[in-house]
């Protein structure tokens, strides 16, 4: 039995789980093991930044693929929290093994890449999952700010694993738990450090979350297309969550490159150390951490939507600043914008995409906005890694990100939200999923 809306005990557990998970974006994806890779097991920087797009692009194909499906799945057959559970599993052993690939090893490229693309699948796709509690564990008046509560603590989660890898593992010279710094291991060994983070601290939530129907919960493949074919045929009756999910196609998918490229592109063109790209995370991580715990606020009252706007007006400033910038002060502050505005640009996005999904159908439509997140996810890393290897420039490659935020927030322009939020309520019906 679900518990009751707003019920406090629920939704801490719900954003523990955001503080649980940020650390993998936070430290694989971002600041720490995506420039290990770069610097250390790839042949050069360049080659390095290339490939490592080319990773983040298999995953949002894969992503693109398996999301809907999956997502519908969860809601016909029951399975919410199992298919839950499993992504985070599978999150965590990936990740825990990226540790012993080291630079040298045969296949290293090869094999890092494979662990990374596994990891980021199984961490996307729990996401799915877990984003579609959102509508089920609050009531519509509160939403934003319990998605501004979930990113923010997200923000804060990585902010504190983050410190601690500075502080025990890269830093020091002798590491906690009398780790070596040869070869790197220092550095791979924060991947433990995240896969334990995500293990303990999702735990809360896959214990409390609501349970998967008691009676009939099987993976029935079959029932689930036939649920995506009858969305797909009543798409005239959601056409602002369909416009909402083009929009999206862009600019997360600029937000997406950024985070996968910030310390990258720290590293290649302002020459930051490891410790330095690790103070640059903290830094921004604070900043988005606030940034969504306002952006949640603001949400409630004006609208996801147009929180959604004024954080892509900010995103484009910022990122064309980060890529003009010949300053290490101008990357930094282009940095701290990106954190401010990223933090209620993905809070309200996730509260918007919860007003448009009808009761019982969430893990479905939340599919969609995953899709609508990985489907030209592709694009942005994949611009940026021909444009950086064409140029021989890295900042050239950033500021191909900027026509992305643009074109999203043109597209954004022409949904209407008070339309898209009555479709919903007109549509819902049938038992909450997870239930």
């Amino acid at each position: 039995m679900a518990p009751p809306r707003n019920d406090r005990r629920t939704i801490a557990a719900w954003c523990l789980y955001d503080w649980a998970n940020s650390a993998f974006t936070t430290l694989v994806v971002t600041f720490v093991y995506a420039t290990y890779f770069t610097k250390a097991i790839a042949p050069d920087e360049i080659t390095g930044t290339a490939l490592w797009s080319r990773g983040v692009t298999v995953t949002a194909l894969l992503l693109a693929i398996l999301s809907p499906v999956l997502g519908a799945l969860a809601d016909v057959g029951g399975l919410r929290r199992r298919l839950l559970a499993l992504c985070t599993a599978t999150c965590v052993a990936a990740t825990a093994a990226l540790t012993w690939v080291a630079p040298g090893t045969p296949h290293a490229i090869l094999l890092a890449l494979t662990l990374f693309v596994v990891a980021n699948v199984g961490f996307e796709l729990g996401n799915v999952f877990y984003f579609a509690w959102l509508p089920d564990l609050v009531t519509p008046d509160r939403i934003g700010r319990v998605s501004g509560y979930g990113w923010g603590a997200g923000y804060a989660g990585g902010l504190v694993c983050l410190v601690i890898a500075l502080i025990g593992f890269v830093q020091p010279e002798q590491p906690w738990f009398g780790l070596t710094r040869a070869e790197g291991f220092n550095v791979r060994a924060t991947s433990l450090l995240v896969a334990g983070w995500f293990a303990v601290f999702s735990l809360p939530f896959l214990v409390v979350a609501p349970g998967d129907r008691a009676a009939g919960s099987r993976a029935d493949l079959p029932a689930a297309f036939r649920e995506l074919g009858r969305t797909m045929r009543e798409v005239g009756r959601f056409r602002e969550a369909a416009k909402f999910l083009a929009a999206r196609l862009f600019f997360n998918d600029a937000l997406t490159t950024i985070f996968a490229f910030g310390g990258i592109y720290a590293a290649g063109t302002f020459g930051m150390s490891f410790a330095e790209i690790l103070v640059f995370g903290i830094v921004i991580n604070v900043a988005a951490g606030l940034g969504a715990l306002l952006g949640g606020l603001v949400d409630d009252r004006i609208g996801g939507k147009r929180t959604v706007l004024l954080s892509l007006i900010g995103l484009t400033a910022a990122t064309a600043l980060a890529a003009a910038t010949p300053h290490r002060a101008g990357l930094w502050a282009a940095a701290i914008l990106i954190g401010v505005f990223a933090g209620p640009n993905q809070a309200a996005s996730r509260s918007l995409m919860g007003r448009f999904a009808p009761d019982g159908r969430a893990s479905e439509f939340f599919g969609f906005f995953a899709l609508s997140g990985k489907l030209a996810a592709f694009a942005g890393p994949f611009l940026l890694g021909v444009v950086t290897q064409a140029l021989h420039s890295q900042r050239a490659g950033v500021a191909t990100i900027v026509g992305f935020f643009v074109v999203g927030g043109v597209l954004l322009l022409a949904v209407d939200e008070p339309a898209g939020i009555a479709a919903a309520r007109a549509s819902g019906g049938g038992p909450p999923p997870g239930t």
